[in-house]
């Protein structure tokens, strides 16, 4: 399979020579979408491979074409033709999104109607040959727009940024970079395309890494093989940074009830705390699989509708998961590690030994009663991690699903046997597991 991968060099001088460049296209795209409004029936009636071709007829002139509808060189001077159609095709995608979700609102017309915004905060990229030259390993030519003409520009890259892509993409294929500019620092964001060769364990020898994403910890893992067999497990929780974290939302909290509204700062503040939790747990998580040399790393499925409202903590939470399972995917590829999902659902609620539902925050302690949220009471009395308790049973579903879709297996299994007799997807449990594979170890001796 193909992965592609980004990495970000920062251009070392000359950052406020890009202004210019980064105008020019802005204002090219504005342009294009001005012309998808005017001329959209036009577009709508022909194919997406020639949409750019209409374009430059109704925009572009040439000799053959003296005069067009549209004067795009009349207030664009000798804009590079890549640059140029890279704009069409931001323009036209920008307009078609739009008019999808427009058309949509007027058939069901709940909350606020789009609105088409001329204006975009997109950036330009620099094709090679046409706008980007190496002349070494931290140098290159880029093309940009200054003083009134298109010129080209020689730029030092950062010699460590350089260095990275190097001992990491040596091997891959480089895509043409885009202009990033952040504050007064400009970079370059380069995108490679690698090869990745997945593992095709059979179901019944693989080893699984189960993750419960939870609000105590930032992660629990269970190693897991398909006989149900937990051979390891790790609590993984970035205390530090938590701390942290929960110290800058007291800090916003406490502004907020005294008159601040948006406390930009200090939310930049907890955002980048966030993505560095999220880094380092899918890390953790990373390492943690590579060590048992897993084939597979299980996640919940994150259903994020009706979540959108609710306290910022919340949102944060729910934000840093789906960041976590990102990281985690893609450099799990990278080493061969195949990436699965589940239901989530009573993942947490369901004790893994089948008794049913569990209580939690409530438990039993020297005769005396205590209150955690992480520890989950079973109906047998049983007191467990209930983190640990979900993990366990994401690992069980994954193998319940894949072991009845495999013939070979279900060759195995008796003739009368329904997929139901081993719960539904959202009631399978560590305990369907071990049932499951009951049946099947039974009706191979009885064939035997």
């Amino acid at each position: 399979m193909h992965i592609i991968s980004s990495y970000k060099v920062k251009i070392k001088d000359f950052n406020y020579c890009f202004d210019e460049t980064i105008r020019v296209y802005q204002e090219a795209v504005s342009f294009f979408i001005d012309v998808c409004q005017k001329e959209w029936k036009s577009f709508q009636v022909i194919s997406n491979h020639e949409t750019c071709s209409l374009m430059e007829k109704l925009t572009l002139a040439t000799k053959k074409r003296p005069t067009v509808k549209y004067d795009f060189n009349a207030h664009f001077y000798k804009m590079p033709c890549y640059l140029r159609r890279a704009a069409i095709a931001e323009a036209i995608g920008a307009y078609s999104s739009w008019f999808s979700n427009h058309e949509n609102w007027k058939n069901n017309p709940n909350g606020k109607e789009p609105k088409l915004q001329l204006d975009r905060n997109v950036m330009p990229v620099f094709y090679k040959g046409n706008m980007f030259k190496r002349i070494g390993e931290d140098e290159a030519m880029v093309k940009i727009f200054f003083n009134n003409d298109w010129v080209w520009l020689r730029i030092s890259l950062r010699r460590q940024d350089v260095k990275y892509i190097l001992k990491h993409f040596s091997g891959a294929k480089e895509f043409s970079p885009a202009l990033e500019k952040k504050g007064k620092r400009c970079y370059l964001r380069f995108a490679f395309q690698e090869e990745a060769k997945l593992n095709k364990t059979d179901i019944q020898k693989q080893k699984v890494c189960a993750v419960d994403l939870g609000l105590n910890n930032d992660a629990v893992c269970s190693i897991m093989d398909a006989e149900g067999t937990v051979i390891a497990r790790r609590f993984i929780r970035q205390a530090v940074e938590k701390d942290h974290l929960h110290t800058v939302l007291n800090r916003i909290r406490n502004q907020q009830q005294h008159g601040a509204r948006r406390c930009r700062k200090l939310w930049s503040i907890a955002d980048n705390i966030n993505r560095e939790i999220s880094r380092k747990t899918a890390s953790d998580i990373l390492s943690f699989a590579y060590e048992y040399n897993v084939d597979v790393i299980v996640f919940e499925h994150l259903d994020t509708k009706g979540k959108k409202k609710g306290k910022n903590k919340q949102k944060l939470s729910l934000w840093r998961k789906k960041e976590i399972q990102n990281i985690v995917e893609h450099r799990a590829h990278r080493l061969g590690i195949r990436i699965s999902r589940i239901c989530a659902w009573n993942t947490s609620r369901l004790a893994y030994d089948g008794s049913g539902v569990v209580e939690r925050g409530k438990y039993t302690q020297n005769g005396a009663e205590k209150y955690n949220y992480s520890i989950c009471v079973f109906q047998s009395g049983k007191q467990y991690h209930c983190d640990l308790n979900a993990s366990y049973n994401i690992g069980a579903r994954y193998f319940i699903r894949e072991l009845l879709k495999s013939d070979s297996v279900r060759k195995r299994l008796p003739s009368q046997t329904k997929d139901s007799d081993y719960g539904t997807g959202t009631t399978r449990t560590l305990s369907s597991l071990n049932k499951l594979n009951a049946d099947i170890r039974k009706e191979s001796l009885l064939t035997a």
